[in-house]
Order: C-alpha cells, then sequence, then structure tokens
C-alpha cells in the first residue's frame, strides 16, 4: 500500500520540544482512480512527529501491518 501525502506545519511538541506536522491530504496513489483521496481516514488537527508516526497509524487505521504501508511525502 502506498500512500502521498502533503504536510502543513504544525506546533512545537511540548513533549519533545520538536516540531510537527499535520496532514494536508493523503492520497493512495495504487488506487485505479485518479485521486483517491483519503484524508477521512486521519484526524487532520493532530500533530504528527515524524512519517513513522504517520505510517503506524494508517497501518492501525487500515488493520495491516506498518511494514506494508509505504509512505512518500508530495513534492
Amino acid at each position: 500500500m502506498k500512500f502521498e501525502f502533503r504536510r502543513q506545519d504544525g506546533a512545537i511538541s511540548p513533549v519533545t520540544n520538536a516540531a510537527t506536522f499535520r496532514v494536508g491530504s493523503l492520497v493512495d496513489t495504487q488506487a485505479r482512480s485518479p485521486q483517491a483521496d483519503l484524508s477521512h481516514l486521519i484526524d487532520a488537527s493532530y500533530e504528527y512527529h515524524s512519517p513513522r508516526e504517520l505510517r503506524w497509524h494508517l497501518a492501525d487505521r487500515l488493520g495491516v501491518t506498518p511494514a506494508v504501508v509505504r509512505l512518500q511525502e508530495a513534492a
């Protein structure tokens, strides 16, 4: 499963003191339709600390292991 996400700037985490990001859009790049927008699967207000965290969240939502989820940030 391959997904492309568009990052939106978030805030500085009070826990890690690191920058976070929100997901602006999430697209299934292997779908047959031109725009397989899956943004509804995630909470757009959630502040992710890393793409790895997003990958784990997607895997959980889809009921698969994180190893099968591939993420690419949109250019």
